[in-house]
């Protein structure tokens, strides 16, 4: 399984030359189904999570960086990541997209759904697979 478009490439001006303001970073492959876990975390996802981080974790261009990325896998950034962002915000570090401010009325179990979902959607391309 080859990965989807954009998956291995750094977050850089010159790998996103091609993607308009707004658009998806990365267009990955669908699992053919979720868990139940994940199809909880899809729901969270969409609520509170997508108008940034684009549908289905691709990111948007000029607002968040695609969670379905190599940077993201569970050997680089564990699944409490999610919470701790959710939580606290993140400083910019790897991408151009500015810092992420925490996120209002997401619990922990909610952070950790949202983290199933990804891992899932991951894993569809070949990230965290061994």
């Amino acid at each position: 399984m080859g990965a989807a478009r954009g998956l291995s490439k750094a977050m850089t001006s010159t790998a996103m030359a091609g993607v308009a303001d707004g658009e998806p970073i990365v267009t990955p492959r669908l699992p053919a189904a979720l868990s139940e876990r994940a199809t909880m975390g899809k729901r969270a996802f969409e609520a509170k999570c997508q108008d940034c981080h684009g549908e289905h974790a691709a990111g948007r261009k000029g607002a968040a960086p695609p969670l379905v990325h190599r940077i993201y896998e569970p050997s680089h950034h564990a699944d409490f990541a999610f919470v701790l962002a959710v939580r606290n915000g993140v400083r910019a570090h790897h991408w151009p997209f500015g810092d992420m401010p925490p996120v209002e009325g997401l619990t922990q179990a909610d952070a950790l759904a949202i983290a199933a979902y990804v891992r899932e959607l991951q894993r569809a391309n070949g990230i965290g697979v061994n």
